[in-house]
């Protein structure tokens, strides 16, 4: 199993909104690739920045193959989408974990 983890660092004024597209639209249209078996979304309780919240959200795929599938087909135009709403306002960057 594959977990592909995207850690946000969200600033606060755009947070409620931030959620809400997360939970509505983007995450949605990424599992809708069908690539991912599962999911998760989560908010770090221990942000170092009191003026950003820290967000994890995490996709479980089965192999490398559906995660290399997923970057090929689909994952620039879904970055793109938050890249274009959010700017600067909300910044990732992504961990490839393989269960043990």
């Amino acid at each position: 199993m594959i977990l592909y983890n995207i850690t946000f660092s969200v600033a606060n004024e755009i947070t409620e909104d931030f959620v809400s597209w997360m939970k509505n639209t983007h995450i949605p249209e990424i599992f809708a690739t069908g690539l991912f078996t599962d999911h998760k979304f989560y908010r770090l309780l221990n942000s170092p920045d009191d003026s950003t919240t820290n967000f994890s959200i995490q996709f479980f795929a089965e192999n490398t193959n559906k995660l290399i599938e997923y970057e090929n087909r689909f994952a620039n135009a879904l970055r793109t989408q938050t890249v274009q709403r959010y700017g600067e306002k909300a910044l990732a960057f992504r961990t490839l974990l393989e269960s043990i």
